[in-house]
């Protein structure tokens, strides 16, 4: 078979929806629609997600970040995507998104309004679409970053081991003998740490160099496992340490 011919899990879009809001509009809806069915961010009654464009881009891969950048911002200026910020951090700028579905005449979608309407066993609003071929099921993760596994190892374009490498690589800066630890297992937490505890890969990745940075902190966090302990402890003492440690003021690969 032709490997151009869907060997994989296809983007589908409605017609009527891409005259609605533009195609490209459309696809991004589309998935944002998808991870908010199965979003567990509930804030002031409805669902939210939030990701990084980078992140996003590897959903798209067949889009420039600037294209991808385009479709987003011309579906927040059109009020089909709502943006809100529940960051814990004060500095933190990341915008979260929901859909407008309000304004989407008829709602081709799928309902997935307040929460306190009625869903399925399976957690998608009942008039939803009940096709399941979609991108990978996490709104931060991409198929390489799918759980492994007992048999499957963390190889290295995985994010979570990516972030354990980073975490390694900062520790031996100053520390060149530092014994050689189990990424596996490093890379295990950083990925409970995103998936259990809801933080976010790029700022895990940041509060690396902070606390690498930071004269007390650099002498406790030398491992995965003790950064995810410490997670919130860290965040609010980067807040409290601003100026003189804060977090980069631009993200050109944030939403926001």
């Amino acid at each position: 078979m032709n490997n151009l011919l869907i060997s994989e899990p296809p983007l589908q879009v409605l017609p009527s929806l891409a005259v609605k809001v533009g195609l490209n509009e459309a696809i991004v809806l589309q998935q944002f629609h998808y991870w908010l069915n199965r979003s567990n961010n509930e804030r002031d009654g409805y669902k939210w997600i939030y990701n990084s464009y980078t992140s996003w881009h590897k959903q798209f891969p067949f889009w420039s970040i600037k294209t991808l950048k385009r479709a987003i911002t011309s579906l927040e200026k059109d009020e089909f995507l709502i943006s809100g910020n529940y960051n814990k951090a004060g500095f933190d700028k990341t915008k979260w998104y929901r859909i407008n579905y309000e304004k989407l005449e008829g709602q081709p979608l799928g309902q997935n309004g307040p929460t306190n309407r009625p869903e399925c066993s399976n957690g998608v609003a009942q008039n939803g679409p009940t096709n399941t071929n979609r991108l990978p099921e996490t709104t931060t993760e991409t198929t390489n970053n799918k759980r492994p596994n007992s048999k499957t190892e963390y190889g290295p374009d995985d994010t979570p081991y990516k972030v354990a490498v980073h975490l390694l690589t900062r520790i031996k800066q100053r520390q060149p003998d530092f014994k050689e630890p189990n990424l596996q297992k490093w890379a295990n937490d950083i990925r409970l740490a995103h998936e259990r505890d809801h933080r976010d890969y790029e700022k895990l990745d940041w509060l690396i160099d902070w606390s690498q940075d930071n004269s007390f902190w650099q002498a406790n966090i030398l491992s995965a496992g003790k950064l995810r302990k410490q997670y919130d402890t860290l965040i609010g003492q980067a807040e409290r340490d601003r100026p003189t440690n804060v977090a980069p003021q631009t993200r050109e690969d944030w939403f926001g």
